[in-house]
């Protein structure tokens, strides 16, 4: 599992939780906290980005990554840290924390999925209400035989061992989110999320945690919500994300007693669009009072 820290190894911690599942983080995430204050912990989720091997599906389920992040947070020597994670590093972060609410300072989330089936309906059929060109040409990879069941067919081929076969099928499923993720058209957004690395680490993961209802706990995580009613939070949500659909956000901040809901007005999914920078940066300075015991 590869991860990294940066800024200041006596700040205070905070942990980013990249999205997908399978996505991956980057140097570019570094961007939303001050070095000089925070200690930042960078890490690629089991077969994502840097981890090896890249795209494996051999024990990777939500739990495991639970586990993960805790074992990093022993072997760091870290008391407590704040969660910031978007889209399915927002669903992470909560999974943790309810697992674990006594070394959570707070969360930053963004862009809210908490991994329900109609959630995952939306993405495979709904975004063709916004984004009719992009989903016919995601649905239109398969034969118009398989098309009544999206994941499946592109699940098989995901998961066939060759790369002309999964390939092309995670080219297909990458750009076709990479396309919804913007308010405004984005090339280099659709460029990164075309290359043939990032495409396979979260195609083939995401498809793969979709067809299992993300591993998550049958009765979900808005259920969960006592065992981290006292914990803070800062929510930002896009109100154009077609992504992950504001609606979601908002019942997350009416299950949390504790949480701030900001709403951008002129933003869609992706963190980097300005107005969700800007306040995902001003979120994280919140927590500056906060201290680890």
């Amino acid at each position: 599992m590869y991860w990294e820290q940066v800024g200041n190894p006596r700040g205070l911690p905070v942990l980013f939780l990249h999205g997908g599942p399978g996505a991956g983080a980057g140097a570019v995430h570094r961007r939303f906290f001050d070095p000089a204050f925070w200690r930042v912990v960078i890490f690629d989720q089991r077969g994502a980005g840097r981890s090896r091997p890249l795209g494996s599906l051999v024990a990777n389920t939500t739990p495991d990554l639970v586990q993960d992040i805790e074992a990093l947070r022993g072997y760091l020597g870290i008391e407590r840290w704040l969660l910031f994670g978007g889209s399915w590093g927002s669903t992470l972060a909560l999974a943790y924390a309810q697992e674990y609410p006594s070394r959570v300072i707070g969360c930053v989330l963004r862009g809210v999925f908490l991994g329900r089936p109609k959630e995952v309906e939306w993405f495979l059929y709904g975004l063709a209400a916004f984004f009719p060109e992009a989903h016919a040409a995601f649905a239109n990879f398969l034969p118009e035989s398989e098309r009544k069941d999206l994941l499946g067919g592109y699940l098989r081929r995901l998961t066939d061992a060759d790369p002309a076969v999964h390939l092309p099928a995670a080219r297909a499923w990458s750009v076709y989110e990479g396309i919804c993720s913007t308010l405004l058209p984005n090339p280099e957004t659709v460029a990164a999320f075309a290359q043939d690395r990032s495409a396979l680490g979260l195609a083939r993961i995401e498809a793969y945690y979709f067809a299992n209802g993300l591993f998550l706990p049958p009765e979900g995580l808005l259920a969960r919500m006592d065992r981290i009613a006292h914990i803070p939070a800062e929510i930002v949500q896009g109100r154009y994300d077609v992504i992950c659909p504001p609606q979601t956000a908002f019942e997350l901040a009416a299950a949390w007693p504790q949480a701030r809901l900001t709403v951008i007005p002129d933003a869609g999914h992706s963190a980097l669009e300005p107005g969700t920078r800007r306040a995902l940066v001003a979120a994280v300075e919140r927590f500056r009072k906060h201290r680890a015991p």
